[in-house]
């Protein structure tokens, strides 16, 4: 059983790797590669979910298998997932735990591990994890007796996370005056989010923020925009800000309902970063799935755009590789090394709302002259994963849209990391000719790996 993929491990909820026995495994794994490390002294993990039903079974499951081996953990409840890398390293404690599947439907969740510097662990140490957890003689050399771990409740997390957030804009800076809508996607930063904002004076219109365990993602958040779009015209506000389920993401729309995205977001910030001499290397750290058009617009300003492939992860190990401190996703994944070391959707959010401030400026107004390319996005749900190559009618119609494309435009089919689906996306300036090669390349992939509907 293969247990970790691009953004941890991750499935439906007992099912697969999602079960309790498998995450009891997972839990005493990460217990037994933290004594490894260190036999004497005693270890300690910080573990945080969103808002899922199935988080207490997840929670119970790796906090057994933690202090099985001898390992305390620390509980915090619901969190986000930047939150977790926060705390871990603002605690000195070991590793941190998110429980959560992103973006995902309630039936899914996941673990997400850090390291004690506040950093998703390596694909090496992962892997030491996995064949741990999955190997027959799993668990081995249990402590007995008073070495056994023990659990305790952190009871002030979310207030320490929201004062630290307070702390990436200057003293006296606050947001009276400003209209704010936020969508908490029934996840994580629920309670986080509105209270930051009203803490430093906004009027805060919060929706979604009433979790039930079955809610979360559901037609709301960074994956539905249209509800969030439609509040801040009925309210008139200023922005609004949208939030995945365990909240390391942030979309927003602006005073007229429309969409900002990450691309977007990145590079307003990057020439702020930029102006006052803060962009290391004058670089922005994205992914290929990047619009072409804020590659060209960040040039025009001096700024060069490196691309990785999809996920966080990528992102950030491209920034830690060669010495950058900022970088993201289209999806909106915001990754600011001065502040945290993942990806932070209040973090972002609270960025943006100061640049608003700073520069006297709206939204539409920042983004303003940020020209973007027409880009087509088709997911393609599939029975199985299999190498592309392996059918000639999509190798074909792959080439043939490369070859239409030529320099106006780019293609990229790949596998999602997270769900088993095939993403093709075109990017063209020329919208008919995106749409069609995107529309047929995706057909080909539907009619020989998709669903079979019974």
């Amino acid at each position: 059983m293969k247990l970790f993929g691009t953004d941890g491990i991750r499935g439906k909820v007992n099912r697969g790797s999602m079960t309790p026995e498998v995450v009891l495994r997972v839990g005493m794994a990460i217990g037994a590669v933290l004594r490894e490390q260190d036999s004497i002294r005693r270890h300690q993990v910080l573990i945080g979910k969103d808002t899922r039903i199935s988080g207490y079974i997840i929670e119970s499951a790796l906090t057994s298998g933690i202090c099985s081996m001898g390992v305390d953990v620390t509980l915090v409840g619901p969190i986000p997932t930047p939150g977790v890398a926060f705390l871990t390293r603002a605690l000195r404690l070991d590793a941190g735990v998110a429980i959560s599947a992103s973006h995902n439907p309630f039936y899914d969740n996941g673990i997400k591990i850090f390291s004690g510097s506040g950093f998703k662990l390596s694909d090496e140490l992962e892997q030491e994890i996995e064949q741990l957890a999955i190997a027959d003689s799993c668990p081995i050399k249990r402590p007995s007796g008073s070495k056994v771990g023990k659990a305790y409740r952190l009871d002030d997390a979310a207030g320490r996370y929201i004062e630290y957030i307070k702390s990436s804009i200057p003293r006296g800076i606050d947001l009276v005056g400003m209209k704010v809508v936020i969508d908490s996607a029934n996840g994580a930063a629920y309670k986080i989010t509105p209270q930051l904002l009203r803490e430093l004076g906004a009027e805060v219109v919060s929706i979604h923020d009433e979790p039930d365990g079955l809610n979360i993602n559901h037609n709301c958040g960074s994956m539905h925009l249209d509800p969030l779009a439609e509040a801040v015209r009925t309210h008139e506000a200023h922005i609004g800000i949208a939030h995945d389920g365990d909240a390391d993401r942030t979309l927003l729309v602006d005073e007229h309902g429309t969409l900002v995205d990450g691309d977007l977001i990145m590079s307003i910030l990057a020439l702020e970063l930029k102006r006052e001499q803060r962009l290391k290397g004058n670089t922005v750290v994205a992914t290929v799935m990047s619009n072409l058009g804020i590659e060209r617009y960040l040039d025009r300003h001096g700024i060069k755009v490196i691309r990785t492939k999809v996920g966080d992860r990528f992102v950030v190990d491209e920034m830690r590789k060669q010495g950058f401190n900022f970088g993201g996703e289209q999806s909106g994944h915001i990754v600011f090394f001065d502040y945290n070391s993942t990806g932070d959707g209040p973090i972002t959010a609270l960025q943006v709302l100061y640049l608003m401030r700073k520069r006297n400026m709206r939204l539409s107004e920042l983004v303003k002259g940020i020209e973007l390319y027409p880009q087509v996005l088709i997911n393609v749900p599939v029975a199985a994963r299999k190498d592309l190559k392996e059918f000639p009618a999509i190798t074909k119609a792959i080439n043939d849209a490369t070859k239409a494309l030529g320099t106006r435009g780019r293609l990229l089919v790949r596998p999602s990391g997270t769900e088993p689906k095939i993403r093709v996306m075109v990017e063209c300036e020329d919208p008919h000719l995106a749409q069609t090669s995107a529309d047929r390349i995706a057909g080909l992939i539907n009619k020989y790996l998709g669903e079979k509907k019974s």
